[in-house]
């Protein structure tokens, strides 16, 4: 059998160790979190002398279908994923083509995985809340929902139902944004029963959500806590500093990066591997 085919590579196909791009595709670029994660891949991919091409699926799976197929026809080394609708048929395909497939906060048996227990961010996140005083807690989140929200939702629903609480309600806007996190602020405020603490799924909603509290008067924290996640960088100048849940968003691409630059030296030896990344609690004044 030939070196290329004992590697998984496809009759034809470019050897794996010839390969010097790898691609990584993330939801949307133009949200921060997405955008540290892909850096991350490419410092990892940079160190090892490859190079990273970042494309946005722009959370639609027909983009991210057409994005893997350029991918595969200009014979990259590897495929880097926040997936939107990959399948285990399709990632099957694109290993027998000989690329490496890595997906990134996703959970799946079927290629290595890098992604951040989520769960425990929603734990740490209400439990942060109930120690605040919290009684009435509200969780604010979009669509489409992906998998680490449901999560996040998850796991601070569980910490509060273990405190003698109900589940919080949900409210979901049309997208993570903060024009969103604006609109889910006016939906609260006409509620006849206000929440006394909110946790939202990311940073972008928390901003425009303080930020129109702010402006109808409403005090944050005095009157309405508000907690979110990601940590990105507008988080700490904001209006009010945001009290989030930090995501080691570099440190998840890079690890990602790791797994697939291990799946081409390690050829038809390769057993797929998960790595799970811890969150953390960063207090500043909105909680």
């Amino acid at each position: 059998m030939a070196a290329g085919a004992a590697s998984g590579t496809a009759a034809g196909a470019a050897p794996r160790e010839s390969r010097r791009a790898f691609g990584v595709i993330v939801e949307d670029l133009t949200n921060p979190y997405a955008s540290d994660v892909a850096r991350g891949a490419e410092l990892a991919l940079n160190e090892a002398g490859h190079d990273a091409l970042w494309i946005s699926s722009d959370h639609s799976s027909d983009k991210e279908r057409r994005s893997l197929d350029l991918l595969e026809e200009h014979r990259v080394a590897g495929a880097l994923i926040i997936p939107v609708g990959l399948g285990p048929r399709r990632i099957a395909e694109l290993r027998a083509a000989g690329l490496s497939v890595v997906l990134i906060d996703r959970d799946t048996a079927d290629a290595c995985t890098a992604r951040v227990d989520h769960v425990a961010g929603g734990e740490i996140a209400a439990a942060h809340l109930l120690g605040a005083g919290c009684a009435r807690v509200t969780f604010v989140t979009g669509r489409p929902e992906p998998d680490p929200c449901v999560h996040r939702r998850d796991g601070a629903s569980r910490m509060l139902v273990e405190a003698g609480m109900d589940k919080p309600p949900v409210l979901t806007q049309d997208a993570l944004s903060i024009t969103e996190g604006r609109a889910a602020a006016e939906r609260i405020l006409a509620m006849p029963s206000r929440p006394d603490g909110v946790f939202c799924a990311n940073d972008l909603l928390a901003i425009g959500l303080i930020n129109e509290l702010t402006r109808q008067g409403v005090r944050v924290p005095g009157d309405i806590a508000v907690i979110g996640y990601d940590d990105i960088e507008l988080a700490a100048s904001a209006a009010v500093p945001i009290t989030t849940i930090r995501q080691p968003r570099r440190e998840l691409g890079w690890e990602a990066a790791e797994l697939a630059l291990a799946e081409i030296r390690e050829g038809a030896s390769h057993q797929h591997r998960q790595v799970v990344l811890t969150p953390e609690l960063v207090v500043r004044d909105s909680a």
